[in-house]
């Protein structure tokens, strides 16, 4: 079952809440019809406009959604409202609930050295009877070597997951799914960024009053300004301005 989307830049986004997605995916996932979710910020918009191999490979996911408040605004801005951010860092959770309580199997793949086994062991005492079909943290190029996705493919046919979190940051985890999905076809893939690393508490996500006015990615900057400086100061924020001034002039004319 296809989702209502809209554009946002010529961007499909799904128009769902957090828990249509999680229904969706399940629903899917017991119809044994798989899947591949982007949770898109700012960053991937980005990627969108300016490389034409990124927006490529962004549209062979099955459904992109509106993961950073930036995109909710512009959306509202230019007259077509998003009901709900759907971020990854909560997907993990809402979608593991929901496998433990439909039996579906969860494998944990990426992050952190040590992130996917403690994210597992955190999982598991959340959601008792929740499935964890497997859980690796390995080093992976972008986009990944032959040899490494032979590896990867190895692993996760012999573990047979019924849904996979990637966990290996943008645009890398897209590349691992990408070079994957077609060995495990009705599984879903969801990537999910730093989210193993906010489960197993090495990182700690930022209070909900800054994830509601669209100030976590401050907070995340606070956590780690070497790596992140110039991406969110110099490329996100001026992008951001003119995101949101264009959505704005876009706006049908009543």
């Amino acid at each position: 079952m296809a989702l209502e989307q809209i554009e946002l830049c010529g961007m499909p986004l799904a128009r769902v809440t957090r828990a249509d997605l999680v229904s969706h995916v399940l629903d899917e996932s017991e119809r044994g019809r798989g899947g591949w979710v982007i949770t898109a910020n700012v960053d991937y918009l980005q990627r969108f406009l300016s490389e034409p191999a990124a927006a490529e490979l962004q549209k062979k996911a099955d459904c992109i959604v509106a993961d950073g408040m930036p995109l909710l605004w512009a959306c509202r801005l230019q007259g077509t409202p998003l009901p709900d951010r759907v971020a990854g860092s909560d997907l993990v959770w809402l979608i593991a609930e929901g496998a433990a309580r439909r039996k579906r199997s969860l494998y944990l793949l990426g992050g952190n050295p040590g992130a996917a086994e403690a994210a597992a062991a955190v999982l598991s005492a959340r959601f008792p009877g929740l499935a964890i079909a497997g859980h690796s943290s390995p080093f992976v190029a972008s986009p990944p070597t032959a040899a490494q996705t032979e590896a990867l493919r190895a692993e996760l046919v012999s573990r047979a997951p019924d849904i996979v979190y990637v966990a290996f940051g943008a645009p890398k985890q897209d590349y691992v799914i990408d070079a994957l999905k077609s060995a495990l076809p009705s599984a879903w893939w969801i990537g999910v960024g730093i989210s193993l690393s906010f489960i197993a508490g090495d990182m700690k996500r930022a209070p909900v009053f800054l994830q509601r006015v669209g100030l976590e990615w401050l907070y995340r900057l606070f956590q780690e300004p070497r790596r992140l400086g110039s991406r969110y100061l110099g490329r996100n924020l001026p992008f951001t301005a003119r995101l949101l001034a264009q959505s704005a002039f876009a706006r049908p004319k009543r």
